[in-house]
C-alpha cells in the first residue's frame, strides 16, 4: 500500500493498475456487500442520502459509470475498462496529510430498471480487505436514493492498532461520496 505525501501521477496510476491486473481479492467471498451478507472478521457499513432534481436517477447512473462520484469525492482514478465485472480500478485517495493508494476489482454490477451500480473488491494494495457497492436506487414513490454499503477490516497495521481512526477514514470518505452525488444531481 503506498501512502504519498503528494497525490500519484496519471503515470503512477497507471503502473499501479497495470500490476493489480494478475491480482487476487484479499477477502472472501465476494458480494456481500450487495447480498447483505457480512463475511467474518468483516464489518458494515453504510451511508445513503436522498437525491433530488431533475432527472436525479439518471444523471446519478452516469456519474456512477464515468468515476465523477469519485473524483468529486477528491480521488484520482483510473480503470482499465468500463463498469464491468473484472474491470480493475486503482485510485489516489486524500488522506488528513498526504495521500493513499489503492486497487479494486468490480466484482458485481447491477443493472436492473430501479437499481443500478457495482461493486468492488479489494486487492493487495488498499489499506483495507473487503468490498464497496455504490447504488443508485428509484424507490416505488420515485424518490432517488444513493446507497454506499462496505464490508471491511483494516490491513494496516497503524489502522489494525486503532480501528477508530480506520472507521473515522472510511466514514469521512463515505461522506464524501454522498455529498458528492447530491452536489452533481442538485
Amino acid at each position: 500500500m503506498g501512502v504519498r505525501l503528494r497525490r500519484s501521477t496519471r503515470h503512477e496510476l497507471g503502473v499501479l493498475l497495470a500490476a493489480c491486473r494478475s491480482d487476487t481479492l484479499t477477502y472472501e467471498p465476494s458480494g456481500g456487500s450487495l447480498d447483505g451478507t457480512t463475511p467474518p472478521g468483516l464489518r458494515r457499513h453504510q451511508w445513503t442520502t436522498a437525491l433530488w432534481g431533475r432527472d436525479a436517477f439518471d444523471r446519478a447512473v452516469d456519474a456512477l459509470r464515468g468515476w465523477v462520484v469519485h473524483q468529486g469525492a477528491g480521488l484520482e482514478v483510473a480503470a482499465d475498462g468500463p463498469i464491468a465485472v473484472g474491470t480493475n480500478v486503482a485510485l489516489n485517495a486524500p488522506l488528513p496529510i498526504g495521500f493513499i493508494d489503492a486497487t479494486c476489482r468490480i466484482v458485481a454490477v447491477v443493472d436492473e430498471p430501479d437499481r443500478k451500480g457495482f461493486a468492488y473488491g479489494t486487492l493487495s494494495v488498499h489499506p483495507e480487505r473487503g468490498e464497496e457497492a455504490f447504488l443508485v436506487i428509484r424507490d416505488d414513490d420515485g424518490i432517488v436514493h444513493f446507497n454506499i454499503e462496505a464490508i471491511s477490516q483494516p490491513t494496516h497495521p497503524l489502522a489494525r492498532r486503532v480501528p477508530a481512526v480506520a472507521d473515522r477514514l472510511q466514514d469521512t470518505a463515505g461522506r464524501r461520496y454522498l455529498a458528492a452525488m447530491t452536489a452533481i444531481t442538485a
